[in-house]
């Protein structure tokens, strides 16, 4: 190993970058979606379909000996936050930096820094980030398709595209205002029992009585589980749907949206639901998906439809946690126009293949950075 001088942070680079989805990739054109507060809360834009138009941010980490890290925001970060964020990192040694407690707080930027270091930490050692994390369970991390808002004979052909792909599950994203029951009456018809089903209400379905009216006449052989349809403070509500609505009860927490690894606690003491969908910081994560083992519970690596960094990191997230076992949200590509990757994740038969080289084990495709670039940069040391 090098000298321990050539550890240290020599510059950091923060770009900014709107990718915007494929045509047609979200809703269905004639459904629309006008809930502001939901898009307010999901940091969306002025509409849900508007979010991937919300900017991230890349981020370039360089040590003295030249390597650099690279890494990924989540939407809508906060350019100030970003710039403190570099000015407490430049000149530290990324070998005595604590990985599990990096010196920031705000969620939405954690991730991007802390995937930049471990990138690096990989590649000092020449190990790949899953090592790092404790080690891989699994070399292929199954996904699942996803879609937003549909008519039914689009949902349908949606989920019978991915059944082709060879995805074992798909994801919808619903409000109180779709005919979920027509959607998976169409998508049995067209595939049979090719493909299992996720609906995602993100608590807008609200309560208890709202979710059992919706859910009539829906097939539960279909459905692989029903996530977050009320809303979480209503642990209760949850056990009450996990106990008698007939469909597997998953809960979703993700630490990006300010809710609290705690949340896990009551959930656990209260045996409310039968899986979890996890995303945030790779360490808290990696703790989550423990805890959940520990109760006899399954969970997948969550995403906010990000760009081929995170969902890297996402992959050896995945393959890092124990009981990461049900088709994980790395779908990004199904969805956005780039994922500014040289070579992006390699899917086989609906799985993805976890990086096996140094670090992340991808490159950054500097022409696509360019070309989605919105002209906002920050630099420190350079």
């Amino acid at each position: 190993m090098s000298g321990i001088s050539d550890t240290i942070i020599q510059s950091i680079k923060a770009t900014e970058v709107v990718v915007p989805a494929k045509p047609g990739s979200l809703n269905s054109e004639m459904v629309l979606d006008k809930d502001t507060e939901f898009a307010k809360k999901f940091m969306t834009g002025e509409s849900w379909t508007e979010f991937a138009n919300q900017p991230k941010w890349i981020i370039e980490i360089t040590l003295n000996n030249g390597l650099t890290g690279i890494g990924e925001t989540y939407r809508s970060a906060n350019k100030a936050l970003i710039e403190e964020a570099m000015k407490a990192f430049a000149g530290k040694d990324v070998l005595k930096l604590n990985w599990k407690k990096l010196p920031l707080t705000d969620q939405r930027i954690y991730e991007g820094f802390e995937t930049a270091v471990l990138d690096l930490v990989g590649k000092i050692l020449q190990v790949p980030v899953h090592q790092v994390l404790g080690g891989a369970y699994r070399t292929m991390v199954d996904c699942m398709g996803w879609t937003g808002r549909r008519t039914p004979e689009d949902a349908a052909q949606r989920a019978f595209e991915a059944m082709q792909k060879g995805h074992k599950v798909f994801k919808f994203k619903c409000s109180d205002e779709d005919p979920v029951r027509l959607w998976t009456e169409a998508i049995k018809q067209k595939c049979g029992d090719g493909i299992k089903i996720i609906l995602d209400p993100n608590q807008r379905w609200t309560d208890v009585a709202t979710t059992m009216k919706l859910m009539e006449g829906v097939d539960s052989d279909i459905m692989l589980g029903l996530e977050d349809p009320i809303l979480h403070a209503n642990v209760e509500g949850f056990k009450y749907l996990k106990e008698h609505l007939g469909v597997p009860m998953i809960r979703h927490i993700s630490l990006p949206y300010t809710q609290d690894i705690r949340d896990i606690i009551t959930f656990v003491r209260a045996d409310a639901v039968d899986d979890y969908n996890f995303n945030g910081t790779a360490f808290n994560s990696i703790l989550l998906a423990e805890i959940a083992n520990l109760e006899g519970k399954s969970c997948w690596r969550g995403s906010e439809v990000d760009l081929g960094i995170s969902e890297t990191m996402g992959l050896h997230i995945a393959a890092a946690s124990i009981n990461c076992t049900i088709p994980s949200d790395i779908f990004g590509e199904l969805v956005r126009v780039d994922d500014l990757l040289v070579n992006g994740i390699v899917f086989e038969n609906g799985a993805a293949k976890v990086p096996q080289g140094d670090g992340l084990g991808v490159e950054l495709d500097r022409e696509a950075l360019k070309q989605f670039a919105t002209g906002n940069e920050l630099v420190n040391g350079e």
